[in-house]
């Protein structure tokens, strides 16, 4: 099944590196692109698309108020928010406006492709130092126990491996990343 990607950047040349790389890939392929949000709403309501590369800034509608629109309509259409800024609050507006994944315009082409595919099977994609920022925020929110017992037990029901892939996510290290420094599959890591 080749996954049908839509790109939405308003930079000509983004885009069109982006398209060499996913229709170099064997199970991908670009079905069009567009230079502003509003476009991107209109082509996924009159075209097949499985997943839109989402700009964060751009002129007509931002990523966010699209990938808000894509979401809302029920489209069954995944959308891989990618941008230059690794700021908290487009981070947490595009996942609050329903985005499947968060990338920054740094990651590899492997790192990429693999986002693309994890978002497509229902997966949520998130940029290491994104993730981070994450944790920091939301981990100090969540209940404890009063012993504070209740997570040492928990840990102690993982295996060795399983804490050996935590400590690495925990150090910000992507799925791929986790997956060549253990010598493991990447599914067996996710």
């Amino acid at each position: 099944m080749t996954i049908k990607v839509l790109l939405a950047d308003d930079q000509s040349l983004v885009r069109s590196g982006f398209r060499m790389l996913i229709d170099s890939a064997d199970d991908m392929e670009a079905v069009g692109e567009v230079d502003n949000g509003r476009d991107a709403v209109a082509l996924v309501r009159s075209r097949p698309v499985d997943v839109v590369l989402m700009d964060i800034r751009m002129p007509i509608m931002d990523g966010v108020e699209a990938t808000r629109r894509i979401v809302e309509s029920g489209s069954p259409v995944k959308v891989l928010v990618l941008t230059t800024f690794d700021l908290d609050e487009y981070v947490y507006a595009a996942l609050q406006a329903g985005a499947s994944g968060f990338m920054l315009k740094d990651a590899g082409p492997a790192e990429l492709l693999s986002a693309i595919r994890a978002v497509h099977s229902g997966e949520a994609v998130v940029a290491p130092t994104a993730t981070r920022r994450l944790l920091e925020r939301f981990v100090p929110l969540m209940p404890s126990s009063a012993s504070g017992s209740g997570a040492a037990e928990r840990l102690e029901q993982l295996t060795e491996r399983e804490r050996e892939v935590l400590t690495l996510v925990a150090q910000g290290l992507t799925n791929t990343e986790i997956a060549g420094t253990l010598f493991l599959a990447e599914a067996t890591v996710k």
